[in-house]
C-alpha cells in the first residue's frame, strides 16, 4: 500500500505522517520539499506528473490555501490551491483507481441560523476562501475518483500558531481582553482530524460505498470566548502567570472586529454520519484542547 500525502508540514499534515504511517508506504511531501517530485499547489498541473511518478494507492491533501483574509485579496492563488489542485490530484485519482482524502470547511455555508449543518445543506459560502474550498469540492465530485471529502472548522494544534497560544500570550500581557461571542463552533484538533482519516480510510479500503463528504469536529460547541475561556482559566490553575482577570474578558459581537472576509457565525456541524458510518465517538472539543494546552505549557 503506498500513500502520497500532500502538505506534510502543515497543522493537519504533520499529524497525518504520524497516523498514516502504519497504513503503508508513506510518500510525505510539501511545496518546498527537495528533489524532483514537485507539491508546488500554485502549479496545479505539476502535481500531476508527482501522482503518477510514486503511483500511490491513496492521496491524501492536506494543503490548502488557509489565509481567509488573505485570500480576498489573492483570489487567483487561492482558487489554484484550494480548487484547481484538488482537481488535478483528482483527475489523476480516479485515473490511477486510487482513492482521494481531501479537507474541507464549513466555510462552504452561509453561516445563518443554529441548526448543526448536515452534509446535504444548501452551501453559500460568504468569502473567496470559502468559494474556492466549494469548488474543490464539486471538482473532486466531478472526477469520479473514490474520495473522502472530510469538512471540518476551528482547527488548532500544539504545533505552529493557534488561537489559544494567541489567547495566552495576551492574557499574559492585558488587564482586560475581548473575544467574538457570537460565532459558534467546536475547536478540533489537528491530531483528532488525522486519526479519524486513518480509521475512515482502513473501512474505506474495505468497503469502497462509504465514499462521500463527510462532517469532522469535535463534539460540543462553544464560542470564540467561551474557547478563550477555557484556555486561560486552565492556564491560571495550572500556575502560570495571568495577568487578566477572569471577570476581564469581555464578550463582544463579530462587529467589533471587522475583517476583509466575512465570518459564518454558525459553524456547528453535524457528525452523525461519520460516527454511524465508521464506528466512531468523537471526544468533546475540552478534551481535544486540554491535551494540547497541557503539551504546550509542558
Amino acid at each position: 500500500m503506498k500513500i502520497l500525502l500532500l502538505g506534510k508540514n502543515g497543522q493537519v499534515g504533520w499529524e497525518l505522517q504520524r497516523a498514516l504511517a502504519p497504513l503503508g508506504d508513506l510518500v510525505a511531501l510539501d511545496f518546498d520539499s527537495p528533489g524532483p517530485l514537485s507539491a508546488d499547489f500554485s502549479k496545479p498541473e505539476s502535481l500531476a506528473a508527482t501522482v503518477r511518478a510514486v503511483a500511490p494507492d491513496i492521496i491524501v491533501n492536506s494543503a490548502a490555501h488557509t489565509a481567509v483574509d488573505k485570500a480576498e485579496s489573492e483570489p487567483d492563488l487561492a482558487q489554484a490551491l484550494n480548487a484547481a489542485a484538488p482537481g488535478v490530484l483528482a483527475r489523476e485519482a480516479a485515473s490511477l483507481g486510487a482513492w482521494l482524502v481531501h479537507y474541507s470547511t464549513d466555510y462552504v455555508f452561509d453561516g445563518s441560523g443554529s441548526a448543526p449543518w448536515l452534509e446535504e445543506s444548501p452551501t453559500g459560502p460568504l468569502s473567496v476562501y470559502g468559494r474556492t474550498k466549494l469548488d474543490g469540492e464539486n471538482a473532486i465530485r466531478a472526477s469520479g475518483a473514490r474520495h473522502l471529502i472530510l469538512r471540518t472548522s476551528w482547527v488548532y494544534a500544539a504545533r505552529g500558531g493557534n488561537f489559544a497560544k494567541t489567547m495566552l500570550r495576551l492574557a499574559k500581557e492585558r488587564d482586560q481582553l475581548t473575544v467574538i461571542n457570537d460565532q459558534i463552533g467546536a475547536p478540533t484538533g489537528a491530531d483528532l482530524l488525522a486519526d479519524i482519516t486513518a480509521h475512515a480510510l482502513r473501512t474505506a479500503l474495505q468497503q469502497p460505498s462509504v465514499a462521500g463528504t463527510y462532517h469532522a469536529v469535535a463534539a460540543g460547541e462553544t464560542s470564540w470566548h467561551g474557547y478563550a475561556r477555557h484556555v486561560i482559566d486552565f492556564a491560571r490553575a495550572q500556575g502560570q502567570a495571568i495577568k487578566v482577570a477572569p471577570d476581564a474578558i469581555e464578550p463582544v459581537p463579530t462587529s467589533a472586529f471587522p475583517t476583509p472576509a466575512k465570518r459564518p457565525t454558525n459553524s456547528r456541524m453535524n457528525t452523525s454520519k461519520l460516527r454511524d458510518t465508521f464506528g466512531l465517538t468523537l471526544p468533546v472539543w475540552q478534551t481535544g484542547v486540554t491535551r494540547m494546552l497541557t503539551e504546550v505549557l509542558g
